[in-house]
């Protein structure tokens, strides 16, 4: 049967060779009138980058600074998504708060004991996105005084999963905005200056 098959040529792997990894491509400019999705980052073409509950907050920083990103998904066993993991929850009071009231030491210190539940979680409909610009994410964000928006698809018996995610300073960034500061309300008010010019 596989006498009509050759074998491959093979080679040895180069030193320092890294390996494929989803990428989508996004716009390098936006202006506030283009497609919300510009802006968007897809967990169609982007892997999540996620965590478990039960990690250490040790191991959310690490994960964040290695994959260069400020949100994880918190995930379960069954990779459903329990809530979500910031860099502000991590270096933020959070921290500081949950050790000295239950008198543990930082590196104790779980996702979980930081994270926001999911139920705590606003979302965006992915049917308001596709119908939304990129003004209306920044305007959105600004509202809720929070660095990211997660976008949310819904099946035929309406489950949810999450599809994708906006930050700040990705927006900012697309925007062509230089955002000197992590605080919300600042950067919006750098970025609406910044566009006005």
């Amino acid at each position: 049967m596989l006498r009509d098959y050759t074998p491959l040529p093979s080679t040895m792997l180069d030193s320092g060779a890294g390996y494929a990894q989803p990428t989508q491509a996004i716009p390098d400019r936006v202006g506030l009138d283009d497609p919300a999705q510009h802006v968007m980052t897809d967990f169609r073409s982007v892997a999540a980058v996620i965590i478990l509950s039960g990690d250490t907050v040790e191991e959310a920083h690490r994960r964040m600074i290695q994959r260069g990103v400020r949100l994880l998904l918190v995930v379960d066993q069954d990779r459903r998504v329990v809530g979500v993991v910031t860099a502000t929850d991590i270096l933020g009071e959070k921290p500081m708060q949950v050790i000295a009231d239950r008198g543990i030491r930082r590196e104790e210190l779980l996702v979980r004991d930081i994270m926001t539940a999911q139920e705590h979680l606003e979302v965006l409909s992915m049917n308001d996105v596709r119908a939304a610009k990129v003004g209306h994410i920044v305007a959105t964000l600004k509202r809720s005084g929070r660095q990211h928006a997660i976008a949310v698809d819904q099946d035929s018996r309406g489950r949810q999963t999450v599809r994708g995610l906006f930050s700040a300073t990705q927006v900012a960034r697309q925007l062509g905005v230089v955002i000197s500061t992590s605080e919300i309300a600042r950067t919006f008010s750098e970025i609406e200056a910044q566009l006005v010019r």
